[in-house]
Protein backbone atom coordinates (compact mmCIF):
# COMPACT_ATOMS: atom_id res chain seq x y z
CA UNK A 1 0.00 0.00 0.00
CA UNK A 2 1.08 3.55 -0.24
CA UNK A 3 2.34 5.46 2.52
CA UNK A 4 -0.26 8.01 3.85
CA UNK A 5 0.93 10.55 6.40
CA UNK A 6 -1.17 9.48 9.57
CA UNK A 7 -3.23 12.40 11.37
CA UNK A 8 -2.41 14.03 14.39
CA UNK A 9 -5.01 12.31 16.26
CA UNK A 10 -4.25 8.94 14.94
CA UNK A 11 -0.26 9.83 16.21
CA UNK A 12 -1.46 11.27 19.32
CA UNK A 13 -3.42 7.87 19.78
CA UNK A 14 -0.56 5.82 18.74
CA UNK A 15 1.74 7.88 21.65
CA UNK A 16 -0.50 7.71 24.32
CA UNK A 17 -0.86 3.69 23.62
CA UNK A 18 2.63 3.48 23.63
CA UNK A 19 3.46 5.54 26.78
CA UNK A 20 0.76 3.63 28.59
CA UNK A 21 1.83 0.05 27.31
CA UNK A 22 5.47 0.48 28.23
CA UNK A 23 3.93 2.12 32.06
CA UNK A 24 1.60 -0.92 31.98
CA UNK A 25 -0.93 1.27 33.12
CA UNK A 26 -4.54 1.05 32.84
CA UNK A 27 -5.09 4.23 31.46
CA UNK A 28 -3.44 7.97 31.44
CA UNK A 29 -5.74 10.69 33.51
CA UNK A 30 -6.89 13.27 31.47
CA UNK A 31 -4.65 16.50 32.05
CA UNK A 32 -2.26 14.28 33.99
CA UNK A 33 1.73 14.88 33.49
CA UNK A 34 1.94 11.77 31.37
CA UNK A 35 -1.64 12.49 28.92
CA UNK A 36 0.30 16.63 28.60
CA UNK A 37 3.85 14.90 28.01
CA UNK A 38 2.45 12.00 25.62
CA UNK A 39 0.32 14.64 23.47
CA UNK A 40 3.58 17.09 23.55
CA UNK A 41 5.26 14.31 22.38
CA UNK A 42 3.03 13.28 19.46
CA UNK A 43 2.68 16.96 18.08
CA UNK A 44 6.35 16.64 17.58
CA UNK A 45 6.53 12.99 15.97
CA UNK A 46 3.52 14.37 13.34
CA UNK A 47 5.77 17.20 12.51
CA UNK A 48 8.49 15.01 11.20
CA UNK A 49 6.20 12.90 9.81
CA UNK A 50 4.39 15.32 7.99
CA UNK A 51 8.28 17.29 6.98
CA UNK A 52 9.56 13.20 5.62
CA UNK A 53 6.38 13.37 3.89
CA UNK A 54 7.42 16.42 1.94
CA UNK A 55 11.35 15.70 1.76
CA UNK A 56 10.27 12.46 -0.20
CA UNK A 57 8.41 14.67 -2.74
CA UNK A 58 11.63 16.37 -3.66
CA UNK A 59 14.00 13.18 -3.48
CA UNK A 60 12.77 12.65 -7.23
CA UNK A 61 12.24 15.15 -9.71
CA UNK A 62 8.79 14.68 -10.95
CA UNK A 63 7.47 15.95 -7.57
CA UNK A 64 10.30 18.44 -6.51
CA UNK A 65 8.71 21.86 -6.40
CA UNK A 66 11.16 24.42 -7.36
CA UNK A 67 14.33 25.24 -5.40
CA UNK A 68 14.59 21.28 -5.37
CA UNK A 69 13.87 20.74 -8.63
CA UNK A 70 16.66 23.35 -9.95
CA UNK A 71 19.21 21.17 -7.84
CA UNK A 72 18.18 18.02 -10.07
CA UNK A 73 18.63 19.85 -13.31
CA UNK A 74 21.84 20.99 -11.87
CA UNK A 75 22.83 17.49 -11.42
CA UNK A 76 21.35 16.49 -14.60
CA UNK A 77 21.06 18.74 -17.76
CA UNK A 78 23.94 21.04 -18.88
CA UNK A 79 22.98 23.83 -21.50
CA UNK A 80 23.96 25.15 -24.73
CA UNK A 81 26.27 28.57 -23.39
CA UNK A 82 27.63 26.16 -20.99
CA UNK A 83 25.49 26.46 -17.91
CA UNK A 84 23.77 23.79 -16.46
CA UNK A 85 20.04 23.11 -14.85
CA UNK A 86 17.39 26.05 -15.55
CA UNK A 87 17.89 28.00 -18.79
CA UNK A 88 17.54 31.44 -18.14
CA UNK A 89 16.44 34.36 -19.53
CA UNK A 90 18.18 35.79 -22.45
CA UNK A 91 18.46 39.42 -23.75
CA UNK A 92 16.87 40.88 -26.62
CA UNK A 93 19.24 42.51 -29.32
CA UNK A 94 19.26 44.24 -32.52
CA UNK A 95 19.22 47.87 -33.86
CA UNK A 96 17.44 50.57 -34.17
CA UNK A 97 16.97 53.77 -37.02
CA UNK A 98 17.26 57.39 -35.98
CA UNK A 99 17.75 60.86 -37.79
CA UNK A 100 19.19 63.72 -36.66
CA UNK A 101 21.92 66.54 -38.19
CA UNK A 102 24.46 64.58 -39.97
CA UNK A 103 27.83 63.86 -38.12
CA UNK A 104 25.70 63.93 -34.64
CA UNK A 105 27.40 60.69 -31.99
CA UNK A 106 24.96 58.47 -30.47
CA UNK A 107 26.87 57.34 -27.76
CA UNK A 108 27.27 53.73 -26.49
CA UNK A 109 25.36 53.08 -23.34
CA UNK A 110 22.90 55.62 -24.25
CA UNK A 111 19.71 54.41 -23.16
CA UNK A 112 15.84 54.08 -24.10
CA UNK A 113 12.62 53.33 -23.58
CA UNK A 114 9.75 51.42 -25.22
CA UNK A 115 6.07 52.67 -25.10
CA UNK A 116 5.68 49.42 -22.89
CA UNK A 117 8.40 50.51 -20.25
CA UNK A 118 11.41 48.56 -21.50
CA UNK A 119 14.28 50.12 -21.38
CA UNK A 120 17.34 49.36 -23.81
CA UNK A 121 20.75 50.89 -24.43
CA UNK A 122 23.02 51.29 -27.20
CA UNK A 123 25.88 49.03 -27.38
CA UNK A 124 28.14 50.43 -29.92
CA UNK A 125 28.68 54.34 -30.49
CA UNK A 126 27.23 55.51 -33.77
CA UNK A 127 27.71 58.42 -35.69
CA UNK A 128 24.29 59.85 -37.91
CA UNK A 129 24.07 59.79 -41.66
CA UNK A 130 22.41 61.63 -44.02
CA UNK A 131 19.40 59.41 -44.31
CA UNK A 132 18.35 57.34 -41.25
CA UNK A 133 20.77 55.62 -39.43
CA UNK A 134 20.91 52.09 -37.71
CA UNK A 135 22.48 51.83 -34.25
CA UNK A 136 22.96 48.56 -32.31
CA UNK A 137 21.18 48.04 -29.17
CA UNK A 138 20.10 45.50 -26.11
CA UNK A 139 17.76 45.34 -23.53
CA UNK A 140 18.42 46.13 -19.95
CA UNK A 141 16.50 43.37 -18.37
CA UNK A 142 16.26 39.63 -20.18
CA UNK A 143 13.01 38.40 -21.03
CA UNK A 144 10.96 37.80 -24.10
CA UNK A 145 9.35 41.50 -23.33
CA UNK A 146 12.51 42.55 -25.20
CA UNK A 147 11.27 41.55 -28.44
CA UNK A 148 9.75 44.52 -30.03
CA UNK A 149 7.98 44.86 -33.76
CA UNK A 150 9.55 46.36 -36.61
CA UNK A 151 8.86 50.15 -36.39
CA UNK A 152 7.90 49.95 -32.50
CA UNK A 153 8.95 53.56 -31.40
CA UNK A 154 11.76 54.23 -28.63
CA UNK A 155 12.27 57.27 -26.99
CA UNK A 156 16.11 58.16 -25.64
CA UNK A 157 15.71 58.66 -21.97
CA UNK A 158 17.89 61.36 -21.95
CA UNK A 159 17.76 63.55 -24.91
CA UNK A 160 21.10 63.37 -27.48
CA UNK A 161 22.30 66.53 -29.39
CA UNK A 162 21.45 67.23 -32.66
CA UNK A 163 19.58 63.64 -33.07
CA UNK A 164 15.45 62.94 -33.25
CA UNK A 165 13.91 62.26 -29.70
CA UNK A 166 12.61 59.01 -30.90
CA UNK A 167 13.52 55.81 -32.88
CA UNK A 168 12.26 53.21 -35.13
CA UNK A 169 13.04 49.73 -34.37
CA UNK A 170 14.99 48.17 -37.42
CA UNK A 171 14.83 44.44 -35.42
CA UNK A 172 14.83 43.37 -31.61
CA UNK A 173 14.56 39.74 -31.00
CA UNK A 174 16.08 37.01 -29.27
CA UNK A 175 14.73 37.45 -25.95
CA UNK A 176 13.67 34.54 -23.93
CA UNK A 177 11.85 33.94 -20.50
CA UNK A 178 13.05 31.89 -17.80
CA UNK A 179 12.79 27.80 -18.52
CA UNK A 180 9.44 26.78 -16.36
CA UNK A 181 9.02 24.33 -14.10
CA UNK A 182 7.17 21.50 -16.27
CA UNK A 183 9.77 23.01 -19.00
CA UNK A 184 12.80 21.89 -17.01
CA UNK A 185 11.33 19.08 -15.59
CA UNK A 186 10.54 17.42 -18.95
CA UNK A 187 13.84 18.37 -19.74
CA UNK A 188 15.43 16.07 -16.49
CA UNK A 189 13.14 13.43 -17.08
CA UNK A 190 14.23 12.73 -20.36
CA UNK A 191 18.07 12.95 -19.24
CA UNK A 192 17.18 10.03 -16.92
CA UNK A 193 14.94 7.86 -19.31
CA UNK A 194 17.13 8.35 -22.52
CA UNK A 195 20.55 8.58 -21.29
CA UNK A 196 23.43 10.06 -23.05
CA UNK A 197 24.10 7.40 -26.17
CA UNK A 198 26.97 8.87 -28.31
CA UNK A 199 24.97 10.46 -30.53
CA UNK A 200 21.61 8.43 -30.69
CA UNK A 201 18.59 10.19 -31.68
CA UNK A 202 17.53 11.25 -27.81
CA UNK A 203 20.78 12.52 -28.18
CA UNK A 204 20.11 15.06 -31.04
CA UNK A 205 16.82 15.98 -28.84
CA UNK A 206 18.08 16.80 -26.20
CA UNK A 207 21.19 18.95 -27.78
CA UNK A 208 18.34 20.70 -29.19
CA UNK A 209 16.43 21.53 -26.63
CA UNK A 210 19.83 23.04 -24.57
CA UNK A 211 19.69 25.77 -26.62
CA UNK A 212 17.76 29.19 -25.12
CA UNK A 213 14.30 29.66 -26.66
CA UNK A 214 13.72 25.58 -27.99
CA UNK A 215 11.08 24.22 -26.72
CA UNK A 216 10.20 20.80 -28.92
CA UNK A 217 12.81 19.14 -31.57
CA UNK A 218 12.78 15.88 -33.42
CA UNK A 219 15.02 13.76 -34.96
CA UNK A 220 15.02 12.39 -38.40
CA UNK A 221 18.26 9.35 -38.75
CA UNK A 222 19.35 8.80 -42.27
CA UNK A 223 16.66 11.07 -43.56
CA UNK A 224 19.08 12.93 -46.38
CA UNK A 225 20.90 9.13 -46.85
CA UNK A 226 23.16 7.00 -45.36
CA UNK A 227 25.24 8.72 -42.22
CA UNK A 228 23.00 11.49 -42.19
CA UNK A 229 20.57 13.05 -39.34
CA UNK A 230 18.23 15.90 -39.77
CA UNK A 231 16.88 18.15 -36.30
CA UNK A 232 13.83 20.05 -37.14
CA UNK A 233 12.38 22.02 -33.64
CA UNK A 234 10.05 24.65 -32.45
CA UNK A 235 10.62 27.90 -30.57
CA UNK A 236 6.91 28.30 -29.26
CA UNK A 237 7.60 31.06 -26.84
CA UNK A 238 10.49 32.85 -28.52
CA UNK A 239 8.49 32.80 -31.92
CA UNK A 240 4.86 32.95 -30.59
CA UNK A 241 4.01 36.85 -31.87
CA UNK A 242 6.61 37.04 -34.95
CA UNK A 243 6.47 33.15 -36.39
CA UNK A 244 3.62 31.50 -34.22
CA UNK A 245 6.26 29.25 -32.92
CA UNK A 246 8.55 28.45 -35.65
CA UNK A 247 12.12 29.06 -35.94
CA UNK A 248 13.98 31.86 -37.66
CA UNK A 249 17.12 31.47 -39.61
CA UNK A 250 18.74 33.12 -37.06
CA UNK A 251 17.37 30.16 -34.63
CA UNK A 252 18.18 27.20 -37.22
CA UNK A 253 21.74 28.95 -37.09
CA UNK A 254 22.27 28.65 -33.23
CA UNK A 255 20.97 25.20 -32.83
CA UNK A 256 23.32 24.03 -35.72
CA UNK A 257 26.48 25.46 -34.16
CA UNK A 258 25.82 24.12 -31.03
CA UNK A 259 25.06 20.33 -32.10
CA UNK A 260 28.01 20.75 -34.52
CA UNK A 261 30.34 20.76 -31.30
CA UNK A 262 28.50 18.33 -29.62
CA UNK A 263 27.64 15.76 -32.20
CA UNK A 264 29.88 12.37 -32.97
CA UNK A 265 32.28 13.38 -35.62
CA UNK A 266 31.51 9.95 -37.36
CA UNK A 267 28.44 11.14 -38.46
CA UNK A 268 28.38 12.34 -42.29
CA UNK A 269 26.23 15.18 -42.11
CA UNK A 270 23.80 16.86 -39.89
CA UNK A 271 20.92 18.78 -41.30
CA UNK A 272 19.40 22.13 -38.81
CA UNK A 273 15.55 22.75 -40.22
CA UNK A 274 12.67 24.72 -39.50
CA UNK A 275 9.64 22.53 -39.89
CA UNK A 276 7.08 23.97 -42.64
CA UNK A 277 3.62 24.64 -42.01
CA UNK A 278 0.96 22.52 -42.64
CA UNK A 279 -2.80 23.64 -42.01
CA UNK A 280 -5.19 20.96 -40.97
CA UNK A 281 -8.50 22.01 -41.68
CA UNK A 282 -11.90 20.29 -40.56
CA UNK A 283 -15.32 21.10 -40.98
CA UNK A 284 -17.93 21.14 -37.30
CA UNK A 285 -21.84 20.28 -37.66
CA UNK A 286 -24.91 20.91 -35.29
CA UNK A 287 -22.49 22.27 -32.50
CA UNK A 288 -24.21 22.80 -29.21
CA UNK A 289 -24.04 24.99 -27.91
CA UNK A 290 -22.61 27.12 -31.25
CA UNK A 291 -21.17 30.15 -29.27
CA UNK A 292 -18.01 32.31 -29.67
CA UNK A 293 -16.86 30.85 -26.55
CA UNK A 294 -17.30 27.49 -27.55
CA UNK A 295 -16.02 27.96 -30.36
CA UNK A 296 -12.49 29.22 -29.39
CA UNK A 297 -12.73 26.74 -26.29
CA UNK A 298 -12.69 24.58 -29.35
CA UNK A 299 -9.68 26.09 -31.13
CA UNK A 300 -7.52 26.30 -27.94
CA UNK A 301 -8.23 22.59 -27.17
CA UNK A 302 -7.19 21.28 -31.02
CA UNK A 303 -4.20 23.83 -30.71
CA UNK A 304 -3.24 22.36 -27.60
CA UNK A 305 -3.39 18.31 -28.68
CA UNK A 306 -1.70 19.33 -32.14
CA UNK A 307 0.97 20.89 -29.54
CA UNK A 308 1.39 17.52 -27.52
CA UNK A 309 1.03 14.87 -30.24
CA UNK A 310 1.81 16.76 -33.62
CA UNK A 311 5.34 16.63 -35.20
CA UNK A 312 6.86 16.72 -38.21
CA UNK A 313 5.71 13.99 -40.69
CA UNK A 314 3.06 12.49 -38.01
CA UNK A 315 -0.24 12.10 -39.38
CA UNK A 316 -3.06 13.54 -38.01
CA UNK A 317 -6.28 11.20 -37.01
CA UNK A 318 -10.08 11.78 -36.79
CA UNK A 319 -10.07 10.59 -33.22
CA UNK A 320 -7.49 12.65 -31.97
CA UNK A 321 -9.46 15.55 -32.97
CA UNK A 322 -12.99 14.44 -32.39
CA UNK A 323 -11.53 13.81 -29.07
CA UNK A 324 -10.10 17.30 -28.40
CA UNK A 325 -13.19 18.91 -29.69
CA UNK A 326 -15.44 16.95 -26.90
CA UNK A 327 -12.85 17.93 -24.51
CA UNK A 328 -13.20 21.73 -25.25
CA UNK A 329 -15.01 23.48 -22.22
CA UNK A 330 -18.41 24.27 -22.68
CA UNK A 331 -19.07 21.69 -25.67
CA UNK A 332 -22.25 19.21 -25.21
CA UNK A 333 -22.30 18.00 -28.86
CA UNK A 334 -20.94 18.05 -32.22
CA UNK A 335 -20.54 16.18 -36.13
CA UNK A 336 -16.38 16.33 -37.13
CA UNK A 337 -16.49 15.75 -41.13
CA UNK A 338 -12.69 15.15 -41.00
CA UNK A 339 -10.38 12.65 -42.55
CA UNK A 340 -6.96 10.65 -41.24
CA UNK A 341 -4.34 13.49 -42.86
CA UNK A 342 -0.81 12.82 -43.83
CA UNK A 343 2.12 14.71 -43.96
CA UNK A 344 3.75 15.16 -47.13
CA UNK A 345 7.10 14.60 -46.29
CA UNK A 346 8.70 14.97 -42.62
CA UNK A 347 9.46 18.35 -43.13
CA UNK A 348 5.68 19.30 -42.48
CA UNK A 349 4.32 20.00 -39.21
CA UNK A 350 0.23 19.94 -38.63
CA UNK A 351 -0.91 22.93 -37.38
CA UNK A 352 -4.44 24.39 -37.09
CA UNK A 353 -5.81 25.43 -39.93
CA UNK A 354 -9.69 27.11 -40.84
CA UNK A 355 -12.62 25.50 -39.14
CA UNK A 356 -15.92 26.01 -40.82
CA UNK A 357 -19.01 25.25 -38.76
CA UNK A 358 -22.80 24.39 -40.11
Amino acid sequence: MPWTTPTLKDVRKMTRDAVQAALTTVALIPNSVLRVVSDAMAALAHLTLLYIDWLSLQLLPDTAETEWLDRHGEIWLVNSDGTVGRKLATFSKGSALATGTPGAIIPNGAQLISLTGIGFEVTAQTEVGTVATSFPIRALDPGSAGNLDPADTLSFVVPVTNVTPQAAVQVLDGGTDQETDDELRARILERIREPPMGGDEADYVRWALAVPGVTRAWCYPQEMGIGTVTVRFMCDDLRATENDGFPLQVDVIAVQQYIDTVRPVTVKDCFVEAPLRFPINLKILNLDPDTQATRAAIETSIDQMLHDRGAPGQEIYFSWVDEAISQATGEIHHDLIFENTSMPSNGYLPILGTISYG
